[in-house]
């Protein structure tokens, strides 16, 4: 079974012809809603909504923990999350899709492990490469299938929100190696990194990164909202033909 994790822009899949819902606990709190489960043609899928289905819950305060320890707990190894982020490449233009190589982290606080407490051995992860090549494969050649352009490859800098950033710091971020900018790339995938789960990322670019293009002086929140909801008709398309390759 694939598990699809919603960002902004989708609190809900359209194409998912929905089963039933379930509340889950976890021991470390409340998942961001109930797992939707359901169907996409004859493939079984579950669905979260990072941010709840209201979309109430800001980035810094999701409970990544719980959303991914809750998704683990049903046994499925196959994660694609969809996240909107800011262009900072050139041609990483609003509506443009991605599918990320690399993520560095720029947010503190966060609970980041579940490796933790007296009772729990040090353990470490090998994070060389943070998401799966296979699903990130998977992604790529459903975006062929359903003739949808994206990038392959990039570097996803995760920042703390829920404010967006100043020109200045994504100059910085430009210097640091980082492409696309957005704010739930971490701890998320580093805590699927430890539970063993096969995780990808669809970036779907809501808006230039402050400082550039059509955001050199500031971001139009209104026009990101407009540039998200077309895409994520794209994105839909692609995450049909994803499912395709799940075993279930």
């Amino acid at each position: 079974m694939l598990a699809i994790i919603g960002g902004t822009g989708l609190t809900q899949l359209s194409c998912l012809e929905i089963s039933h819902r379930r509340i889950l606990t976890t021991p470390y709190g409340e998942p961001s809603g109930p797992l939707t489960f359901g169907h996409i043609g004859d493939k079984r899928v579950v669905f979260l909504a990072r941010h709840g289905y209201g979309h109430t819950i800001p980035p810094h305060e999701v409970n990544y923990r719980a959303n991914l320890w809750a998704l683990h707990s049903l046994n499925l190894t196959r994660v694609v999350a969809v996240a909107s982020v800011g262009g900072i490449r050139a041609d990483l233009t609003p509506g443009t899709l991605a599918i990320p190589d690399q993520i560095i982290d720029y947010t503190h606080g966060r609970k980041y492990t579940y490796y933790e407490g007296t009772d729990k051995p040090v353990s470490y992860i090998d994070f060389t490469e943070p998401y799966c090549q296979l699903s990130r494969e998977s992604l790529l050649e459903a975006a062929k299938r359903a003739n949808e352009q994206v990038i392959a490859g990039g570097v996803y800098g995760a920042t703390q929100g829920p404010r967006l950033e100043s020109a200045a710091e994504i100059i910085r971020l430009e210097r640091d190696g980082v492409d696309m900018v957005g704010m739930t790339g971490m701890p998320e995938a580093a805590l699927a990194k430890e539970l063993g789960l096969c995780y990808a990322t669809i970036a779907v670019v809501a808006n230039d990164a402050a400082g550039r293009g059509t955001s050199a002086h500031a971001i139009r929140l209104e026009d990101a909202h407009a540039v998200l909801q077309t895409a994520m008709v794209r994105v839909k398309e692609i995450l049909v033909r994803v499912v395709e390759f799940d075993a279930d």
